[in-house]
């Protein structure tokens, strides 16, 4: 059989990549870094605007390089600005789902039944918070939820001005 008739079968895991900038100064995507897929969270998130039309397309392009074809993305619509029912991502249509996911996660789904839960970390979160939630996220012994991972790495109102005082 020549390689041209050889299927492409998609990796089973998450590359062992820890960190992978999609863009320059775009959004940051962090991979868990074992095959193990224990943890709650597959990995982490940070785009830049609350504009899914320009932040999705990049997210998807990368984790096809890594994951093969995703065939839908579970969003929560009150998240973001406006939300279409696909996109088309490199000549693929990619199905967008308003589910009430939270808007601290966003589901990737490959193939039929295949899910990667990924955190969601808004894009005006300061750069050493964003950094440590994604961190806790992508931990292979994570059992911490997305949304009290980015509660326990937001600073509290007034830390800065403590530490300046």
């Amino acid at each position: 059989m020549a390689d041209s008739e050889t299927p492409h079968t998609p990796p089973l895991l998450l590359p062992d990549a820890i960190h992978h900038a999609i863009r320059p100064g775009a959004a940051v995507l962090r991979l868990e870094t074992t095959h193990s897929r224990e943890g709650l969270l597959d990995g982490a998130w940070w785009p830049r605007t609350r504009d899914i039309e320009t932040e999705l397309p990049a997210l998807i392009s990368v984790l096809t390089g890594h994951l093969g074809p995703i065939t839908r993305v579970g969003v929560d619509a009150s998240a973001w600005n406006g939300l279409p029912a696909r996109l088309v991502v490199d000549g693929r249509v990619v199905h967008l789902d308003p589910d009430p996911v939270g808007d601290d996660t966003v589901l990737i789904t490959r193939g039929h039944n295949d899910h990667f839960a990924l955190l969601v970390v808004p894009p005006d979160t300061a750069t050493d918070a964003a950094r440590e939630a994604m961190a806790s996220a992508v931990r292979a012994d994570n059992i911490t939820q997305a949304a009290q991972i980015l509660v326990a790495t937001t600073p509290e109102p007034g830390d800065d001005v403590a530490a300046d005082g």
